[in-house]
């Protein structure tokens, strides 16, 4: 395992130097997802749900959020992504939907906590766009599923 990089040699906390990392192609793939009750998604995939576009909505939410990650998370470096993706696909199956975000950016340092915070924000956002109908809506299954890029390379979620 690795050391924590987070911290400085008297244990302080503090945000890592990456000025001498290469500039490299970066790219994280998140997903969770939003549980809810049956009608809860039958009003979003109908596009009935009284705030309107739920899923449409979210999905600008998220890319939103992965922009605004070094604004939430204290020793995140901001960055300029150049790609952000955010696909929902209503599951029935399970009265839910499902939330995959990508994010890439050519630099210094890696985007994983930007994917992650894309999928966050875009599941509240469903939350509370449907918070009025549904207040037992739950949140779970937020993970990385892969990034690429920098030092440690390619790494994909097994299991």
């Amino acid at each position: 395992m690795s050391e924590l990089t987070h911290f400085n040699q008297a244990g302080e906390a503090h945000m890592v130097d990456v000025g001498e990392k290469s500039v490299t192609r970066r790219t994280a793939i998140a997903e969770g997802r939003i549980e809810m009750l049956p009608a809860t998604l039958e009003l979003i995939v109908k596009g009935e749900a009284k705030k309107g576009d739920v899923l449409g909505v979210a999905r600008i939410a998220g890319i939103m959020a992965a922009k605004r990650t070094a604004e939430l998370i204290p020793l995140c470096h901001p960055l300029a992504l150049t790609r952000v993706t955010i696909d929902l696909t209503p599951e029935p199956e399970s009265n839910s939907v499902h939330c995959l975000a990508t994010v890439q950016t050519s630099g210094q340092t890696g985007v994983e906590m930007e994917a992650l915070t894309a999928v966050q924000v875009t599941l509240l956002t469903i939350y509370d766009m449907c918070k009025a109908v549904d207040k037992g809506m739950t949140m779970g299954g937020v993970r990385l599923l892969e990034k690429e890029g920098g030092k440690s390379g390619h790494w994909i979620r097994e299991g």
